[in-house]
This record gives structure tokens, sequence and C-alpha cells, in this order.
């Protein structure tokens, strides 16, 4: 029953939201693979902050047990490349998704369970882009340790 409705779920990603996952057959997981669809992972906290930054902001997929948030942005880039970028996104416990990598997309059994959910569900197929995101995330870190530091 899972997978049929991980399948019905995956079905409306790729039709309405120009999310072409695929569907794991034996977990029932929902599978979108970085590339034409970009990734950027970081606390849940700092996530809220660059939500309300992002004019689209979503959509952002919640992993409520490890309090952490997935921007799901427009295409990957090469900053994902860019050490300095990295180190920076680093030291706020945040990533750019290489391409090839792997999301796991909100499934109805990872909605009943807790694991995966939506903080801003998917709109059609707008979606900010990496490099947006990206400036919000540095924009927040920022601003949060200047509010730290005084």
């Amino acid at each position: 029953m899972a997978v049929h409705d991980a399948l019905a779920r995956c079905r409306r990603y790729r039709k309405e939201f120009g999310l072409y996952a695929i569907v794991d057959p034996v977990l029932g997981r929902i599978l979108l693979e970085v590339g034409a669809v970009g990734a950027v992972v970081m606390p849940a906290g700092l996530g809220e902050r660059v939500r309300d930054r992002l004019d689209p902001a979503g959509p952002i997929i919640a992993h409520p047990r490890s309090r952490r948030w997935t921007f799901l942005t427009g295409p990957a880039d090469q900053s994902c490349l860019d050490s300095a970028l990295f180190a920076e996104l680093f030291r706020v416990c945040a990533s750019v998704a290489l391409p090839g990598t792997r999301v796991v997309l909100p499934s109805p059994t990872d909605e009943r369970g807790g694991y995966r959910n939506w903080v801003v569900a998917p709109e059609a197929d707008r979606r900010p882009t990496q490099a947006a995101v990206i400036a919000a995330t540095r924009y927040c870190a920022d601003a949060s340790g200047a509010r730290a530091s005084k």
C-alpha cells in the first residue's frame, strides 16, 4: 500500500510541479535527483529566517527529527564546487547538494510518521534560484552572528 500511495504522489509531483522523481520500490520513498532541481540544506532555525527573505520561498521540506530543512531550487549550478562557499556554509551547518545527490520528497508514509513534510508546498514549477537561496542563507547567517555578538 505504501508503494502504491508513493507512486500516486510521485505522479502528482511530476505532473503538477515539474519534480521528476522516482519511487524506491522497496521502501516506497520518493527520490528526486539533484540536477534540473537544486537543493540547499540547513538547520530549521536558519531555514525559517531564509524562508522569510525569499519570494518564492518554496518548496521547502522539513525533516522534523533532525531539525533540518531542504530548500528546492532552480537548476543546480557549479556553486557547490566553490570551496570558499562550502566552508562558509559549513560553519552554519548548511550545504548545497551536489548534482546527482538524491533528495527524499515527502510521501504519505513520511508525513504520517513525522519523517518529512512540506514547510512550503510546491506551487506549479516555481522555485527560487539556487543563488537566491545561498544569498539569503549568507545574509541570515551574518545577521544572526551580528546579533549574537552584541
